[in-house]
């Protein structure tokens, strides 16, 4: 692994078909494999349990991640669920007070029904997460930044808390990727994407990842992963490794059109606030700065009193009103009726989730393109 990022993210994990020559892992696509005799094989038995080219692309994603072991599946959600299911009855876990509103789906609605609780808490705040570590939390999950707000969390302030505690740190690097931040590398114990986003690139595909990063933890997942059969499939996987190529070339464009489309709305007068942390008057600047060398390419930003969200939403040409992100094609997004609509209005308007706020995923069209998009938004928003 001494090679630098931009090329583990090319030749990372297997690197192409020994056996042919080919420059591309092949798609192994088959569900069974045959046994040259009773209790022998060639490696793999049954595709629910390893298949070469998922295998390519979760050794792809670990040395990327740093990590000891990864393991993809279906979706964001199902590589959310398999790490929960890693807790019992009676375990809490803690959750940033802005994540995903599946994330908080999820442990709300269903493994609440197990036994297995949930608390909210500001995890930028460190002394707030020390007081909040009582006997029954296990693990600390956080996003950095956080969706929607882009708040900014020290991952490894939180990881030397819970280590300090015997507990876990995930963090879900769906925003970042590994190309601009690595939580293992700041102590994370373990780390979990929305693949289908920046790591896929494309639109055209749903995935999760996850890596840990000790044996124990990895084979306590693989169990979960096989038992529950959650797993991705052969060619989502290649789908997945072929977007993983680029995503050095791509986010690079993505962070340049982010950082010009901030710096346009900083200044803009229907927009009271900008939450990107790539910003020097972000208020989690100088944590994102030590731990990524950039603010990334999710925008989210407050309209003013004087412009009707709806009428913004849809009157931009180019710009997508869509759930997701990550695609190298722009998109909007109301958070509060859309992304996270599972969390209850009264905490969405505690944390700031509010019906003015809109996120942006800033994709690699021409930066110009983009804000003149969003100026033809603004303009037909205003209220008369």
């Amino acid at each position: 692994m001494t090679e630098r990022i931009d090329t583990r993210l090319i030749h990372g994990g297997v690197d192409g078909d020994p056996r042919t020559g080919a420059v591309n892992v092949p798609i192994y696509q088959t569900s069974t494999y045959r046994q040259p005799r009773l209790g022998h094989n060639l490696g793999y038995e049954y595709s629910r349990t390893g298949n070469p080219t998922r295998e390519a692309l979760e050794k792809l994603i670990a040395e990327l991640e740093e990590g000891v072991a990864g393991f993809a599946f279906a979706s964001g959600m199902a590589a959310i669920g398999a790490v929960l299911s890693l807790y019992k009855s009676g375990d809490r876990i803690l959750i940033s007070s802005n994540v995903y509103g599946g994330t908080f789906r999820i442990l709300d609605k269903v493994f609440k029904n197990f036994g297995i609780g949930y608390g909210i808490i500001d995890t930028t705040d460190l002394s707030e997460v020390e007081r909040s570590i009582t006997p029954d939390v296990k693990a600390i999950l956080i996003e950095s930044p956080a969706n929607p707000l882009m708040s900014v969390t020290d991952i490894a302030a939180v990881a030397a808390l819970t280590k300090k505690h015997g507990i876990h740190t995930i963090v879900d690097n769906t925003f970042m990727t590994p190309y601009l931040q690595r939580p293992v590398a700041l102590g994370a114990d373990v780390v979990v994407h929305s693949a289908t986003k920046y790591l896929g690139g494309h639109s055209d595909l749903v995935a999760g990842l996850a890596v840990v990063n000790d044996k124990e933890l990895a084979e306590r997942l693989h169990f979960i992963q096989n038992a529950t059969g959650g797993i991705l499939q052969p060619f989502d996987s290649f789908l997945l490794i072929r977007g993983i190529k680029t995503l050095g070339v791509r986010m690079d464009r993505h962070v340049r059109n982010a950082e010009a489309v901030a710096e346009h709305l900083s200044k803009h007068p229907a927009v009271s606030r900008v939450y990107y942390p790539g910003l020097k008057s972000d208020p989690g600047y100088e944590v994102n700065r030590r731990q990524a060398p950039n603010g990334g390419a999710m925008i989210s930003f407050e309209l003013k009193e004087g412009y009707d969200h709806r009428v913004f939403l849809s009157s931009t040409k180019m710009i997508a009103l869509a759930e997701s992100l990550g695609g190298v094609e722009s998109l909007l997004c109301h958070p509060a009726s859309m992304t996270h609509a599972s969390i209850p209005k009264d905490i969405r308007d505690r944390v700031g989730i509010t019906e003015g706020l809109i996120r942006l995923s800033v994709g690699i069209e021409n930066e110009d393109d983009i804000i003149e998009d969003l100026e033809r938004a603004f303009k037909a928003s205003r209220r008369a």
